[in-house]
């Protein structure tokens, strides 16, 4: 069974910056795509980023140009470099796995 673990989230200030992490344990495919997303408060979730085990990113229009996701696929690491943070960052973020396995997130909070 894979389990998906987050850490780095946190409280930051506008125009901040965080480093959220995603550590995967279990029997994962060689060949995967890992991501991130976000559920802010009376919203539905929705994708942040993501990157296959080959390296190719996708990020949403919301991030880009503020946030690098990158991994290591030898700890089955994926990382979130989120910069320049914004109040509308506030959410609740979830690694991600295939689109199938969840972790149980972690709370980014943007505010003065």
């Amino acid at each position: 069974q894979v389990q998906l673990v987050e850490s780095g989230g946190g409280l930051v200030q506008p125009g901040g910056s965080l480093r959220l992490s995603c550590v995967a344990s279990g029997i994962i495919s060689r060949f995967n795509v890992m991501g991130w997303y976000r559920q802010a408060p009376g919203k539905e979730r929705e994708l942040v980023a993501w990157i296959t085990s080959s390296g190719i990113t996708n990020y949403a229009d919301s991030v880009k140009g503020r946030s690098t996701i990158s991994r290591d696929n030898a700890k089955n690491t994926v990382l979130l470099q989120m910069n320049s943070l914004k109040p509308e960052d506030t959410a609740v973020y979830f690694c991600n796995l295939n689109s199938n396995t969840w972790g149980k997130g972690t709370l980014v909070t943007v505010s003065s």
